[in-house]
């Protein structure tokens, strides 16, 4: 997990912007999923093609996370990167101009695509039944046509999101921004994201808390969701 932190001159200015900590100071938890993105062995597993080692420390806040909007009557989506090897689902605007090698680059479709142990989530979330899983074909699942989404959350009232997973500054980060530009609420989670180093990191949460939406801790976000659905807004 990364031990760094917004920093607090950039928390001062936004305070002094918008006359308040945070966009979206409370929440209504039933209205609220958490969604938990790529946090599939490609990226968690030790010696990955994509590894990013501070996943695994996020895990235990992820599942608190979803504990908690479990027991709130939230809505807990866990959401995969998938690819192919070919066709419109091997994504060549990407792969063929951001990966160096033929190699590298059926290695890492082929790593996502269904049925390999890179594609399957990380074995240490709890994934309960009740829980959706959201596959998508780009770097945030509210692009139309990369998956089944925002229609997913809309036929069950769902209006604020909670983003958690990895990379914080790519799928996250974007899953985040495009939340807002769909109406959604979007807040990322601190320590419940993860990128390649702490630079990326907060990238990724510096551009969000700008703009796009809040950006809490693990600890504040249980604290919201246990107030009574009646006192929220």
């Amino acid at each position: 997990m990364h031990k760094v932190t917004l920093p607090e001159e950039l928390r001062v200015a936004l305070r002094q912007r918008r006359g308040r900590d945070d966009v979206f100071p409370s929440w209504t938890p039933a209205r609220t999923a958490l969604l938990v993105v790529d946090m599939q062995n490609h990226f968690v597993a030790p010696g990955a093609l994509a590894e990013v080692p501070l996943a695994r420390g996020i895990v235990p806040n992820i599942n608190r996370l979803a504990e908690a909007l479990r027991r709130a009557r939230g809505l807990v989506v866990w959401i995969r990167s998938t690819f192919a090897p070919d066709g419109a689902q091997a994504w060549p605007m990407f792969f063929d101009n951001f990966v160096t090698s033929a190699e590298a680059r059926a290695a890492l479709r082929l790593a996502l695509s269904p049925g390999q142990w890179g594609h399957e989530f990380w074995p240490a979330l709890d994934i309960r039944d009740g829980d959706l899983i959201v596959s998508k074909t780009r770097f945030s699942a509210f692009i139309q046509g990369a998956s089944d989404l925002e229609p997913l959350l809309r036929q069950r009232g769902i209006d604020t999101v909670l983003v958690a997973g990895t990379l914080t500054n790519v799928c996250c980060e974007s899953t985040a921004r495009d939340a807002m530009m769909r109406d959604f609420r979007a807040i990322m989670i601190e320590d419940a994201n993860a990128a390649r180093s702490d630079a990326d990191h907060l990238a990724g949460l510096s551009t969000v808390v700008q703009v796009f939406g809040d950006v809490v801790t693990t600890e504040t976000a249980l604290a919201r969701l246990t107030v009574p659905a009646a006192l929220s807004a």
